[in-house]
């Protein structure tokens, strides 16, 4: 009789923590927001915040100031969901991200604690150290430039000591706010790891509590800004300073005066890598996985097309599968001399002699620096490495120059943002006639290339796009007077074409190379090793 009467209880208990208290619960909130409806001005009144609106703040003369604030305030958006996809997809696999997708209708309803934990636990659990250092180098501070608020940093980089706390894992943002934001100590959530791996857990200290740890960090010295966000929360941590200021959400929402323009960016986000295109927000991502399908059919039947069947026709039906190719300037007539015509461009994806090739309807030689095994296979003409040794180099540029047209980046590598790297000198040196190409691509879900991943799937990637598009511009040919021929240096040369095509494109022009490119989004100088193990020697034209 003892045992079924404990039966009993139990389930009385169960019923009354998992029925009777949501439910009353549920009832207050009704009643209370009936209430409000009907007495806007009660609601008004109990929502207003005791402290002004960051608006209010004089940015002027705070240089020997100290500012604290929550991460979340720097942004427009208060979702964090984004990045930990962001970190799932980029950092671990498609499998990660969609398990992260799915646990969307479970984060709807739990806290604020206890979504973040689900989402750490999901994203991180078996992630090695490296790679997610690697997202949040390389990947994460794209995304967080973009959606910087502008007023708030503003304040931030009026003050001369900054500090920011925020229960977000410091892996992710610590970073963007050091690099980009001149942040001078970040205090976040830590995470549990075993070796080189994250278990999903947090550390011993548990989720970051950032009054508690603002105390703890300033002692009894009382920082002289405080922004946080409307809820209560962030009035208990901003109360801590002299002078506090909130973010409210009509401030967000104002995008005339919030939205952060590239040209005030804190420092030019030149290179950044990951394959996301997008904000992956929850609708976003879903219908990035419903497109998936599609796309990649969509992909394999556009290399198809390229490869297999003759120009003229391959572009008509790449462009009725919804590939943009717009042309622009006069497409030079054929060279009647000895030498071949030197087309020199940009470079935005490996695809660029091909669909410069394309567009004239004959074969081209595309010099490259680095090709994987698989793009050289399946690439519709014909390429060939170069060994980065300037008088090897020289040698083949001159051989096949006499044989036929060839196209060349001197840039080196891709870049995606509007910058043109520094250009090699070696091209200018050995061609008489150069026709300069401007080429611009642009995608709305996947990127076509690749600084850390595998540079085989960049084409695949890059033709799952629903509608990428191709922008190529022919400039005139480069006079004789311009060339080496009349007189001018390689390095002139190679100069006045970086310039004329960032004009023509609308980019800036930049001192950075392929090396700089690597360091900053591998951690690497971009070196390939042959099959001895040995680093090919890479030489600066």
């Amino acid at each position: 009789m003892v045992f079924p009467l404990v039966l009993l209880k139990l389930a009385d208990w169960l019923l009354y923590q998992f029925l009777a208290t949501p439910c009353y619960l549920a009832g207050r909130k009704i009643r209370n927001y009936d209430f409000f409806y009907r007495n806007p001005s009660f609601k008004s009144s109990q929502q207003a915040s005791p402290f002004p609106s960051v608006t209010k703040c004089n940015s002027e003369c705070r240089a020997s100031q100290t500012l604290v604030c929550d991460f979340r305030t720097l942004l427009r958006s208060q979702s964090f969901f984004p990045y930990f996809m962001l970190v799932a997809f980029e950092g671990g696999c498609i499998i990660r991200a969609f398990l992260l997708l799915l646990s969307c209708p479970l984060l709807w309803v739990l806290n604020y604690e206890l979504k973040l934990r689900v989402m750490v636990f999901i994203t991180f659990c078996g992630l090695q150290k490296k790679d997610v250092e690697s997202v949040g180098r390389a990947v994460l501070p794209k995304f967080f430039l973009e959606n910087l608020n502008l007023q708030v940093y503003e304040v931030l980089a009026s003050t001369g000591k900054r500090v920011v706390f925020t229960p977000v894992p410091r892996v992710m943002v610590e970073l963007f706010l050091k690099d980009y934001l001149g942040v001078s100590d970040v205090v976040a959530t830590e995470l549990q790891c075993v070796g080189n791996y994250f278990t999903g857990f947090l550390s011993e200290s548990g989720m970051l509590m950032k009054h508690k740890a603002l105390k703890e960090f300033f002692g009894d010295t009382k920082p002289d800004i405080g922004l946080g966000s409307s809820s209560l929360h962030d009035h208990l941590f901003i109360s801590l300073c002299k002078e506090a200021y909130v973010v409210n959400k009509e401030e967000r929402n104002n995008t005339a005066n919030s939205v952060m323009p590239r040209e005030r960016y804190p420092k030019s986000l030149v290179f950044h890598d990951g394959r996301l295109a997008f904000l992956p927000t929850p609708s976003a991502t879903l219908s990035m996985f419903i497109w998936l399908p599609l796309g990649l059919t969509f992909s394999i039947f556009r290399l198809c097309v390229g490869i297999f069947l003759p120009h003229k026709i391959a572009m008509t039906l790449v462009g009725c599968s919804g590939v943009r190719i717009r042309v622009k300037g006069c497409i030079p007539s054929k060279s009647t001399k000895r030498k071949g015509v030197l087309y020199v461009c940009n470079h935005r994806t490996l695809l660029d002699p091909v669909f410069l090739s394309t567009v004239l309807a004959k074969s081209l030689t595309a010099l490259t620096y680095s090709l994987s095994k698989f793009s050289e296979f399946i690439a519709p003409l014909k390429t060939v490495r170069l060994t980065r040794d300037r008088q090897t180099d020289g040698e083949t540029m001159i051989k096949l120059l006499r044989e036929g047209d060839l196209v060349v980046c001197p840039e080196g590598t891709t870049c995606r943002e509007p910058y043109l790297l520094r250009f090699s000198s070696l091209f200018a040196e050995l061609a008489d006639e150069i026709v300069p190409v401007a080429i611009n691509a642009q995608v709305s879900m996947f990127y076509g290339t690749t600084a850390s991943g595998f540079k085989c799937l960049d084409p695949i990637f890059f033709f799952m796009n629903p509608s990428p598009s191709y922008h190529i511009q022919f400039l005139d040919k480069v006079p004789r007077e311009l060339t080496c021929a009349g007189g001018r240096s390689s390095f002139e040369v190679a100069n006045h074409l970086q310039r004329q095509l960032a004009d023509a494109l609308g980019f800036e022009c930049t001192n950075l190379t392929r090396k700089d490119k690597y360091i900053m989004l591998a951690g690497n100088e971009g070196i390939v090793h042959d099959k001895k193990n040995k680093p090919l020697k890479i030489t600066t034209y």
